[in-house]
């Protein structure tokens, strides 16, 4: 599927700061994230060194350590949607220069430096990204599928930050990032596909219990 490597232009990270207001309160969100200059950084089961999250109920954690997003897609967010981009536009930690939401699959596994990860899930928007981007950004992300994936570190290490690459060492059992990202907005699934993301063993517990939730609304 796609290439074996993809090369990463950029290894972002950024820990909590207040990033808008909502409901009078201030929101706290390591979205905002900024390249790394060093030679290298290590990775650990939970996050980049350098990097956190504030809400850990719905981000972060062993399932979604490391965000990665597609450079490709900036020509369009630009033309399209008169976005400018660079790297962390998305709060991503890996911006890649090639290869996209179809070139990967869930429990695709790469290796990078010492590191080895594992696509976990697609990336669902949420309003913290509509305040780092802007407010329509989340939606055009859904309708897209331009949603970019998390990975979980298998095993944790040092990994080099200029000149780097995700090396693919072993192909993943489920559909492609876009495929599982698009069957679980849909209104109209398909249901052998949602039985085979649901089924895929390198899903994360939370997409298994949205896709789950799919598959009960299809039987009624």
């Amino acid at each position: 599927m796609g290439a074996s490597s993809f090369s990463i232009l950029s290894v972002n990270v950024g820990l909590p700061k207040v990033i808008g207001v909502a409901g009078g309160e201030p929101v706290l969100s390591g979205i905002a994230k900024h390249p790394v200059c060093g030679a290298q950084v290590m990775v650990r089961t939970a996050a980049i060194d350098g990097d956190g999250q504030a809400d850990l109920e719905n981000h972060g954690g062993a399932d979604k350590a490391v965000y990665v997003y597609p450079a490709v897609h900036w020509s369009w967010w630009e033309s399209e949607h008169r976005l400018p981009c660079r790297p962390a536009t998305f709060g991503e930690n890996l911006t890649l220069e090639n290869g996209d939401e179809r070139d990967v699959a869930i429990g695709d596994r790469f290796r990078w430096g010492e590191v080895l990860l594992e696509i976990s899930q697609p990336r669902m928007p949420c309003f913290k990204l509509a305040m780092h981007a802007r407010s329509d950004v989340p939606h055009v992300m859904t309708v897209s599928g331009r949603c970019g994936w998390y990975m979980r570190v298998i095993t944790e290490g040092e990994a080099p930050v200029p000149r780097s690459a995700l090396i693919r060492v072993a192909p993943g059992e489920g559909p492609s990032v876009r495929d599982s990202f698009v069957t679980v907005v849909s209104s109209q699934p398909d249901p052998a596909t949602l039985h085979r993301i649901h089924e895929t063993p390198a899903l994360s517990a939370a997409w298994r219990r949205a896709v789950a939730r799919k598959i009960a609304a299809l039987a009624g």
